[in-house]
């Protein structure tokens, strides 16, 4: 292994700039590839799975990521892509709407209004702006190593691979970072709280119908998403639909944990269990009751039955903000280093955030970077993100509460029924504030009347122009 490492700089990254290999092809390995591209950087994407199967729910996206997609000349597609949403109805087991947690009026407040899109879709959308030979599938991650050369990555299969700059953007179970926080338990460099086993206090089962009828389900004829959180008296669970602008139907329903059976379902490795899992849960949930839009009181059951088979997926949600998210010339994004609960909504657009800020750091590197200059920018990447990423863990925390069955609570969902809506409007535009925009992309103008929060990356330079003009032409 020591001669392996002893040849990683006859692989430079291209023109000088760092050669950055991205594990997982999941929303932010997609989005930094695509940023990358657009900068000139030369990188792969290498992802484990052999195929992308049409797995999970949907995504929400507001006014914090518009400027990210339409400065990648992708934001009209994207809309036309996603349906427009401007609540979310908070319902009961009688089929009532208890109380309406609204947002709309976002595209005067902060420049864009926020829209539901399915996964698959996202997916897609991002997959097709990074040339094919970039992403390489069926390359599960056995080892990694790094020394002041570069990096290297050995799959499964006996293969390597060489570059400057390792990202690890493969989710909640990282194998890059659990690589990395092996080495620095090793070295005892590892704080003690990135050594606990990952909480989590829910499991979810979560599918897509296929393309229904305004018969089958009245709401998908709706012009907004009808996205509805429906809340148990007496049981363990709560369950959500969203219709989107496929005329699907997003649906999911979340276990709450207890103490015992979150130390039970701990016991797997992975965050997807399969499709055997998945089924098992839903012949629990089945008979709970949702609204679709016409007379017919339908259940969980129905949406079963409009689902494809094979299309339903039962995972964890688990919560952790870790301490390390970098360390030498290895970095964390996204679900790696900052697992937020999804009932806050807000998950995705942090992964991208991640990116945008961990983009602009990288393409400020001075060319022939060493370690030390690799570090310090992955430093100041953190720096950046780890204030909103602290907010945005603390208001899922809340949201998570919210839809729960503990005394705390129906003691926030009263709360959140009752506060004026001037306080919540206060509330929101602490969030909102943060959109962030790439730094060696044409900034576009933020026509929001609630300003934009400032973002330090904006300000940094970039390498030589002449060298950086002479590195794109050749990309």
């Amino acid at each position: 292994m020591a001669e392996t490492l002893k040849q990683l700089n006859q692989y430079p990254g291209q023109g000088g700039r760092p050669k950055v290999l991205i594990v997982g092809a999941g929303l932010a390995g997609l989005t930094l590839g695509m940023l990358l591209h657009k900068a000139g950087i030369p990188f792969e994407i290498y992802e484990r799975a052999a195929v992308v199967k049409p797995l999970g729910s949907a995504m929400y996206f507001n006014c914090t990521t518009a400027n990210l997609f339409k400065q990648c000349g992708i934001y009209d597609e994207f809309v036309s892509l996603g349906k427009y949403v401007s609540s979310i109805k908070m319902c009961n087991e009688d089929r009532v709407v208890d109380f309406s947690m609204d947002f709309g009026g976002h595209e005067a407040l902060y420049g864009a209004n926020g829209y539901i899109i399915a996964r698959p879709q996202v997916h897609d959308l991002l997959t097709r702006q990074i040339p094919k030979e970039r992403i390489h599938y069926g390359a599960k991650v056995a080892t990694t190593e790094s020394n002041d050369n570069g990096v290297l990555i050995r799959f499964t299969d006996g293969s390597e691979v060489k570059g400057d700059i390792l990202v690890g953007a493969d989710g909640a179970y990282s194998a890059v970072r659990k690589g990395l926080y092996a080495k620095l338990k090793d070295e005892g460099k590892l704080p003690p709280s990135d050594d606990l086993p990952l909480p989590s206090t829910t499991v979810c089962v979560l599918a897509q119908t296929r393309p229904l009828t305004p018969e089958e389900f009245p709401d998908v004829a709706q012009e907004e998403s009808q996205f509805r959180n429906f809340i148990a008296t007496d049981k363990m669970y709560t369950w959500s639909t969203l219709t989107t602008a496929q005329n699907t139907v997003c649906w999911g329903s979340i276990l709450f944990l207890d103490e015992e059976s979150s130390k039970e379902d701990n016991s797997f490795s992975n965050s997807d269990w399969g499709q055997e899992a998945a089924m098992a849960m839903c012949e629990e949930v089945k008979d709970f009751p949702i609204i679709g839009g016409g007379d017919k009181k339908l259940t969980l059951k129905d949406l079963m039955d409009l689902t494809p088979r094979g299309h339903f997926s039962k995972v964890m949600l688990e919560e952790k903000v870790f301490e390390t998210w970098y360390s030498g010339r290895t970095v964390l994004i996204g679900d790696a280093c900052h697992k937020l609960n999804p009932a806050g909504g807000v998950g995705a657009a942090n992964a991208i955030h991640d990116v945008i800020e961990l983009a602009n750091r990288i393409n400020v590197l001075p060319f022939h970077s060493t370690v030390s200059d690799i570090e310090d920018a992955f430093k100041a990447y953190k720096s950046e993100r780890i204030g909103w990423v602290t907010k945005a863990f603390e208001n899922s925390k809340v949201f998570r509460t919210m839809v729960g069955q503990s005394t705390s609570s129906k003691i926030t969902r009263f709360l959140v029924k009752h506060t004026p809506q001037w306080v919540m409007l206060k509330i929101e535009r602490r969030q909102f504030t943060h959109r962030p925009q790439v730094a060696f992309l044409p900034l576009v103008e933020d026509r929001g009347y609630v300003k934009a929060a400032p973002q330090s990356s904006l300000a940094i330079k970039t390498p030589d122009e002449t060298e950086s003009s002479t590195i794109i032409q050749a990309v």
